[in-house]
């Protein structure tokens, strides 16, 4: 929800002392917490501030005094208060306890939603719908039993929440789903609604912060609290579509441990969240001969016969090594893939292995001058057919190297968002529209959004039943005399009803247009008036010869003389500015697109600049 800058972050205002006690027996009665935790995590001197999602979700964040979020809402009109990371750390045991593997948390982070394979631990009385901290899981450890030195007791860890979301299913569904095979196995667990590092953890002073070591859990001192449930599967989950879940009932005391761990079936000494598996010889070559029939089905078969003979060095690197299991087999343990090699096996070398596999007729061989050649294979033997597919190496690191470049992709589009020029198109209610926001109960000084504006008309519209009943999209402004006031034009006769989208744009149009500009961490200016885009324009000067004009830069923190200076670098020819009826830069020739990739590069979002060769007009 928050992994991309917010669309529209308004100005933060203090909370009154008032609004802060009710905010903070809200927080008490719906978390079940001590009036002592609930002046904790609502302190005295704490802000509001309004925003707006990447997807235009509307929401409140609650801020500390120092600028931290400690709570926040989403939706127009919501009043569930969904506790921040921050706040978690302050009381960990405020949400139930959903936990998953170290390798999942990145995706989280990156806005994934926890899928159910990733799901290690859970609160065993969740309820779909419910809030949950997400943790990274930690195994337990063991510590000397002065009561029984022989046998070490068994402590379990809690890691720190790192996202806060809601669950999509029971944890009763959740079990089920999780024992199941194949297709019925797959789904969202929790959808995240908040994450470490995610925008809303960067308004804070959370990069500063080192996040919180495990907590461990003495059984003792966790009688009575709710039961975390471990998951039988031991595979990592994986992050693709999906993310972590966590979540309590809610029912939580200041000093109150949230779970015990309780194993739903045997860990084989607990390790580690995903054992790797020793393989022996006998394994190893197992493992190799099921990656060659799984070449034979896959890659191998496809091969025309002029693709051979294929040199043993080629064929091992490019179709045995990427087809190897990336589970070990006939085991629910991953599969070290730098053990699964040919020096591991009971065949020690390539050579052998070829001519074993050779001798059973699933490849043929000839030599040529020492060299090992695979002249042909045989898709079609018996042994291809029994195979049984599995996940490969290869299409695990294939699906890594995706996800870190879609990764990366996201990173450098988020970091050329922040270094963007932001600019907002606000409208403010003025002349015959001022009533129809009064008659609404909404403020005639505040700027609007299109969105704004948008949500509000079909929220006035429907409240009052004004839509057309034989015809949904027509609206009968005639009924609501400050709807019709505020679609009506000079000089014309009142409209009985409109098109919900024309009535829409005359509300629109009948509002004052205002503009906002900024720059991520930088000022933000609010002006009257529409935004101009830049111009750049290509005209015949002095006779024949062409110019590139530049005008309406300033409005985006451009000065005339820094972009003369700097154009006349880029574009390798004089320039010139001058102060007409706006700050004009004229550079010499035909230009456009250099000037215009040097202004999205210094942020200017392509969509605000208008180029035009008039030259080519007059031809």
């Amino acid at each position: 929800m928050f992994k991309k800058p917010l669309s529209d972050l308004k100005t933060s205002a203090p909370i009154r002392g008032s609004d802060r006690r009710r905010l903070k027996q809200r927080v008490i009665d719906r978390y079940e917490i001590t009036p002592e935790v609930g002046e904790q995590l609502v302190p005295d001197g704490m802000l509001s501030q309004k925003f707006s999602t990447h997807l235009d979700e509307l929401g409140v964040v609650y801020l500390s005094q120092g600028g931290d979020p400690l709570w926040f809402t989403i939706g127009k009109g919501s009043d569930e208060l969904i506790p921040t990371v921050y706040t978690l750390w302050k009381h960990p045991s405020l949400l139930p306890i959903v936990s998953t593997p170290a390798a999942v948390i990145p995706k989280l982070i990156g806005g994934a939603d926890l899928m159910i394979p990733g799901v290690v631990q859970h609160v065993s009385t969740l309820e779909a719908g419910q809030l949950v901290a997400v943790t990274q899981y930690h195994p337990s450890i063991s510590k000397h039993n002065p009561n029984d030195s022989n046998n070490p007791t068994l402590v379990p860890r809690i890691g720190p929440p790192l996202a806060v979301g809601r669950m999509a299913l029971s944890s009763a569904e959740l079990r089920s789903r999780a024992n199941q095979d194949g297709e019925e196995r797959k789904g969202k667990a929790v959808l995240v609604l908040h994450t470490w590092k995610d925008w809303l953890w960067d308004m804070g002073s959370g990069k500063k912060t080192d996040v919180p070591k495990p907590r461990e859990i003495e059984v003792g001192d966790a009688e009575g609290g709710p039961v975390l449930v471990e998951s039988d599967d031991e595979e990592e989950g994986e992050g693709g579509e999906g993310q972590a879940e966590g979540d309590e009932n809610g029912a939580s005391k200041p000093d109150d441990v949230p779970a015990v761990v309780e194993d739903a079936a045997p860990r084989p000494s607990e390790p580690e969240a995903c054992p790797k598996v020793i393989l022996t010889p006998e394994d190893v070559s197992h493992c190799l001969r099921s990656a060659l029939l799984q070449a034979l089905v896959t890659t191998l078969n496809s091969l025309p016969p002029s693709s051979f003979p294929i040199l043993a060095s080629t064929f091992w690197t490019t179709h045995i090594l990427p087809a190897r299991p990336a589970q070990a087999l006939g085991t629910h343990g991953l599969a070290d893939p730098s053990e699964i090699d040919i020096k591991q096996s009971t065949h020690k070398s390539v050579k052998v292995f070829l001519k074993a596999c050779a001798k059973e007729g699933l490849v043929k061989l000839k030599e040529n001058k020492g060299d090992v050649l695979i002249s042909g294979v045989f898709p079609a033997h018996p042994a291809v057919a029994a195979h049984r597919p599995h996940k490969t190496v290869g299409a695990v690191q294939a699906k890594l190297e995706r996800a870190e470049e879609r990764e990366r992709k996201e990173r450098e589009a988020e970091e050329k968002k922040r270094g963007e020029i932001q600019v907002t198109e606000l409208w403010k209610p003025f002349g015959s529209t001022v009533g129809l926001f009064v008659t609404a109960g909404k403020s005639s000084q505040e700027y609007y959004t299109l969105s704004d504006i948008r949500e509000f008309f079909n929220a006035y519209i429907s409240e009052r039943n004004l839509v057309n009943a034989r015809e949904q999209q027509y609206v009968n402004v005639s009924e609501d005399d400050a709807l019709s006031g505020a679609v009506s034009v000079k000089g014309e006769e009142r409209p009985e009803f409109l098109k919900r989208e024309d009535a829409l744009k005359r509300i629109k149009e009948n509002m004052q247009s205002w503009h906002r500009i900024g720059i991520d961490g930088g000022d933000v200016v609010t002006k009257k008036g529409a935004v101009k885009p830049i111009s750049v324009v290509v005209k015949v000067r002095q006779g024949r010869k062409a110019a590139t004009l530049v005008t309406g830069f300033e409005s985006f923190f451009l000065k005339a003389d820094y972009l003369a200076e700097e154009l006349r670098k880029v574009c390798a020819g004089s320039t010139s500015s001058k102060a007409s009826t706006d700050m004009e830069v004229m550079v010499q020739g035909k230009q456009i697109q250099a000037v215009t990739d040097f202004l999205i590069s210094k942020g200017v979002p392509e969509k605000w600049i208008e180029a035009e060769d008039q030259t080519k007009k007059k031809k």
